[in-house]
């Protein structure tokens, strides 16, 4: 029985480092980050989906660049996101309805862990900011006033 065990382990770590290998190394520099106008977001996001496909259940990697004074209304996500703000500030607020007056300020380096249906917003100020944002999908914007949806506008 324990033979089995240690071969099942075994075979389990092969198929993993297999599937692993398998996908294709990236070497990314900033000139290589293409953005482009994201309809899941206001007017004025651009996106770069890095690596995987937010549409499928697997781990998905996008940046998200904002331009100065921008709002994202609150909405929430169906996984876990994590966010690191890669250059400029992104206010963060947890809540139904955008009240910047009592979210936080995350400077360049800063990380915000959301867990899945946690409402929460984010904006901008007087700069523009690149943010990345990791999760596993399937994942989706679900903004918690649907007539502030831009994709059913």
């Amino acid at each position: 029985m324990r033979l089995a065990l240690i071969a099942a382990a075994m075979i389990a770590l092969t198929s993993a480092a297999l599937a692993h290998d398998a996908q294709e190394a990236r070497e990314l520099t900033p000139a290589d980050i293409k953005f482009e106008d994201n309809p899941a977001f206001p007017k004025g996001a651009q996106s770069m989906l890095i690596h995987g496909d937010p549409a499928k259940p697997e781990f998905f990697i996008i940046r998200l660049k904002f331009p100065p004074h921008y709002i994202v209304p609150a909405h929430t996500h169906p996984a876990l996101e994590s966010v690191t703000v890669l250059t400029g500030s992104m206010g963060s607020g947890m809540g139904e309805k955008v009240d910047t007056s009592k979210g936080k300020m995350l400077g360049a380096g800063s990380l915000l862990i959301l867990p899945a249906d946690h409402p929460h917003y984010v904006w901008t100020e007087d700069e523009e900011t690149i943010i990345q944002v990791a999760a596993t999908g399937p994942f989706d914007i679900i903004y918690v006033n649907p007539e502030e949806d831009p994709r059913k506008k």
